[in-house]
């Protein structure tokens, strides 16, 4: 801090606006619109920076009428700076932002959430839709808040932290900011700005029983589906989605899937991959691996990623496709 104090005059103490506060909002809207093919920054949204505007007129404010007192040119604080912003202010401001920080990050990691849920009851392949890289900035973005918060607890209680000491936390966010940047930049998403949710059947939970379930769906829907399923094999689409099927069956996408959740007691991509899956495990009762590898025939099943179908065959039957494959040896 040699600059700040060689130059005692500059009055850069109230210009020093924290933008903690923009920062929560800022990731949430970001997040929404990564997530929301029909986002649009709308003037209602300027509420979300209320506090940072707020918080800048204050200061202007404290800065014109310290002006006003007699010596203020050759000081750094005035009065004002001295007995208001730095005793009462300050502390008032830190804990709101600690407070809109956790806020904030609820309703992103909701939104974040519910997103990724949604696409599993559209798509049957998610892999290039799940943005795990939003999923991880959003952890790591966590992780510095609570390191922030002891820093901070640690200097109020038990020791100062001089400027090397807390120089980490700038430095570890500056390499989050590094990440997203690179990975936003080099991201896709073309293919986000087409997602259509804009239906809304009726939600209905899905149970934990299926059996118990379908009779609020009839049997002869539910037969007509299994049937489109096994005769017509359109999960062998590796694009397949809702809307496809929903085409196919001569079904609306609201139908088709309350019979898909309420019937089947499944989300639209558990349901298709679990097709794949059967139909990858008959390719290999034919012996089609010794024709083409483990990864060949997942393609020829549906699959789209290597990361998809071992993540999927691991979650319907329990073991890796590898050590699957040592039964049929």
């Amino acid at each position: 801090m040699g600059w700040y104090d060689t130059f005692r005059n500059t009055k850069i103490n109230y210009a020093l606006i924290t933008l903690s506060i923009a920062i929560a909002p800022l990731i949430y809207l970001y997040v929404k619109s990564m997530t929301m093919s029909s986002f649009a920054f709308r003037k209602k949204d300027w509420l979300h920076f209320l506090p940072v505007f707020t918080v800048i007129l204050y200061r202007i404010i404290i800065f014109s009428l310290d002006a006003l007192e007699p010596g203020f040119a050759q000081t750094q604080n005035g009065y004002l700076k001295i007995n208001l912003d730095e005793p009462y202010f300050l502390p008032v401001y830190s804990t709101f932002s600690y407070i809109q920080n956790i806020l904030y990050l609820a309703f992103t990691v909701q939104l974040f959430y519910n997103y990724r849920k949604k696409i599993n009851e559209y798509f049957s392949n998610t892999f290039k839709l799940e943005l795990n890289w939003i999923r991880n900035f959003l952890l790591l973005y966590i992780i510095l808040f609570l390191y922030d918060i002891v820093q901070t607890i640690i200097g109020t209680i038990f020791m100062d932290l001089n400027y090397r000491q807390r120089w980490w936390m700038t430095f570890f966010t500056g390499l989050v900011i590094i990440y997203v940047g690179i990975k936003g930049f080099f991201t896709n998403t073309s293919k986000l700005k087409k997602l259509d949710f804009s239906f809304s059947p009726k939600r209905v939970a899905i149970p934990e029983n299926a059996s118990t379930s379908a009779k609020t769906v009839s049997p002869e829907a539910m037969q007509h589906i299994k049937w489109l399923m096994e005769e017509e094999k359109p999960y062998l689409n590796p694009e397949l989605d809702l809307s496809d099927l929903a085409k196919a069956a001569k079904l609306t996408r609201g139908q088709l899937s309350e019979i898909i959740n309420s019937g089947f007691g499944q989300n639209f991509n558990d349901f298709v991959n679990g097709y794949r899956v059967e139909a990858f495990k008959n390719m290999l009762s034919d012996n089609k691996h010794q024709q083409l590898s483990i990864l060949g025939i997942a393609y020829e099943c549906g699959f789209n990623s290597k990361a998809t179908f071992n993540r999927v065959f691991k979650k319907i039957t329990h073991s890796s496709p590898s050590e699957f494959l040592k039964t049929f040896s």
